[in-house]
């Protein structure tokens, strides 16, 4: 049972799907409108199970090439666990239409379309056409992200007003900015993976002087925009959120930018993660107290 689950958790790839889940909650709670827990809930679920899909196509399409990264070859499909064949593109499809299904029941047609769109980012545009081609990979594939919480933000809007606030809006460029340097110092650390796996990340393909003021870059950008919410209804409690994780990120980013080594590389990886979590308390947080208060 606990193999059956554990593969299930890879294959599609929920790890990163609980994240994409999370920015959807994010979204729907930024959006100012109100939304039934149990509707918020379900969307959720179908945002974490288009996820899953994009997630199990990508590691079914790149079976061969995990097969050649130390962080990916014991991977289902990589190992052999799991024998390809087209079974397997049917069933992450269903997958993803009874994902988009649900996400229209309960967040409406336009939110469906914004979580149709993310799954087709990040299974399609970033996996077929972009992972291998081009330094600009994780950065147009990011948008997978702030394409879920974007389609939160739809999906809980009020009912007069405008689909789309600022607040959601800047959380969701927040996110598009935060995608790559998480994944570029990631690849910093795992630079031998991606260079025989041929796939061109930009720590791989350009010196250290690049891509460490392209990681510090962004998350100075994305931590100044961060605090840009507060102009547009939030309080406080997300404030304080927004401060210490812009400090967790950046400290990390600028000991990178001086020395690029392993180490500073990992601690920025880990500092991406920690200031998404923070970032998406603060609003939840936030949000609740506003809720409670009105």
């Amino acid at each position: 049972m606990q193999a059956a689950l554990n593969m299930t958790i890879s294959i599609l790839k929920l790890r990163i799907g609980s994240f994409v889940a999370l920015a959807a909650l994010v979204g729907i709670l930024a959006s100012g409108g109100s939304m039934r827990w149990g509707a918020a809930a379900a969307f959720t679920l179908a945002v974490l199970g288009a996820s899953g899909a994009a997630g199990a196509f990508n590691q079914y399409y790149e079976r061969e090439s995990d097969r050649l990264m130390a962080r990916t070859r014991t991977r289902p499909f990589a190992s052999g666990t799991l024998k390809a064949g087209p079974i397997w593109p049917v069933t992450f499809s269903a997958l993803l239409a009874v994902s988009i299904v649900l996400a229209w029941a309960t967040g409406g047609t336009p939110a469906a379309v914004l979580v149709f769109a993310g799954a087709v980012t990040y299974g399609l545009i970033y996996t077929l056409l972009l992972k291998k081609r081009t330094v600009w990979n994780v950065v147009i594939g990011g948008a997978a992200g702030s394409f879920a919480l974007l389609a939160g933000a739809v999906a809980a809007a009020p009912d007069f007003g405008p689909v789309l606030g600022p607040a959601p809006v800047l959380l969701a460029v927040v996110l598009f900015l935060w995608t790559p340097p998480h994944f570029w110092a990631l690849a910093a650390v795992r630079g031998e993976d991606y260079r025989r796996a041929g796939i061109p990340m930009l720590p791989v393909t350009h010196p250290p002087v690049v891509w460490t003021t392209a990681i510090f870059g962004h998350v100075l950008v994305l931590s100044v925009l961060s605090l840009a919410p507060l102009l547009y209804g939030f309080g406080p409690i997300y404030g304080i959120f927004a401060v210490i994780g812009a400090v967790i990120f950046l400290r990390p980013s600028w000991r990178l930018l001086r020395d690029p080594v392993r180490g500073n590389a990992m601690a920025t990886f880990k500092a991406s993660l920690l200031h998404f979590a923070l970032l998406s308390l603060g609003v939840i947080l936030d949000r609740g107290v506003a809720a409670w208060g009105g």
